[in-house]
């Protein structure tokens, strides 16, 4: 699998994760329904597109964000 995602975009999407995670475990704001549960999947696809350098979506839109 070829990397298309650069170091800035993986470490966005890694903030914005674990950010979800804090709202969705960490505090009351989500509640404990459908908007803590939605937060916690967009959290686990950031985590593994952001650790795995490869956005499936990116790749369907010809998108690169990585300079190789």
């Amino acid at each position: 699998m070829t990397r298309n995602m650069g170091k800035l975009d993986r470490a966005l999407r890694t903030i914005v994760a674990l950010g979800l995670l804090y709202l969705a475990f960490g505090t009351a704001v989500l509640g404990t329904g459908l908007w803590m549960w939605l937060a916690v999947a967009v959290a686990a696809v950031f985590l593994v597109t952001s650790l795995a350098g490869n956005c499936p979506l990116y790749t369907l839109i010809g998108l690169r964000t990585c300079r190789s």
